[in-house]
């Protein structure tokens, strides 16, 4: 379901006036951690060559930008099981020096992430995104034993899972979380819908938009 790359806006933004004035990579914030959704978008429109840069919050990601910290960010604006992430698309509103560049769309393939010695019936406790939670109701509705708690990004819940390493813990997240924080895949695509998916898009500075156009 992702969007296909655009190869000239890729060897545009892959090969523009950063490349020509400085031998530093594409650095591209998102909101979250390394593993997370807005990630693997990066990974998917870069092919690896871009630096991403982790962000506590969707704030953090347009401050990015517009100080010139980084190039470009991806942001969530819209998912088909939530519809509308306002605070995404309200915040682009209100920031007339921004402009979207493209947008492409993700398949969210939720999983039940846990250290290596854990089982499923030794979990209590589960670490997400609230949205993410919500999508993934009905898996625990199943496992009634498994009590839900908020975190601010799924791949930081699977980073702190990962460090304490507790087999009574685990975190819903994407199954490259699981190979990044070396963790246990006890269950996979646990999200209450297969068509679930995110649209992001690529955000730059209006001036450094007109560069690379």
């Amino acid at each position: 379901m992702s969007a296909p790359v655009d190869e000239d806006w890729w060897q545009r933004t892959h090969g523009g006036s950063r490349e020509k004035s400085s031998s530093l990579p594409i650095r591209v914030a998102f909101q979250g951690e390394r593993g997370a959704y807005g990630d693997i978008a990066i990974d998917i429109l870069w092919r690896s060559t871009a630096l991403p840069l982790p962000s506590w919050n969707f704030d953090d990601v347009l401050n990015a930008v517009r100080s010139g910290k980084c190039d470009y960010s991806v942001l969530p604006v819209e998912n088909t099981v939530v519809g509308r992430i306002n605070v995404v698309c309200d915040a682009l509103a209100a920031a007339p020096t921004l402009v979207t560049l493209r947008d492409i769309t993700i398949p969210i393939r939720h999983a039940l992430l846990a250290p290596p010695d854990a089982r499923l019936d030794t979990v209590i406790s589960v670490t997400s995104h609230p949205v993410a939670l919500a999508q993934c109701q009905q898996f625990l509705r199943r496992h009634p034993h498994i009590i839900p708690h908020d975190s601010y990004d799924t791949a930081g819940a699977a980073r702190d899972v990962a460090a304490r390493g507790q087999r009574t813990e685990a975190a819903i997240a994407g199954i490259p979380a699981s190979r990044r924080y070396d963790l246990r895949v006890l269950a996979e695509d646990i999200q209450d819908t297969t068509d679930n998916a995110t649209r992001f898009v690529v955000i730059a500075r209006a001036e450094y938009a007109g560069e690379e156009s």
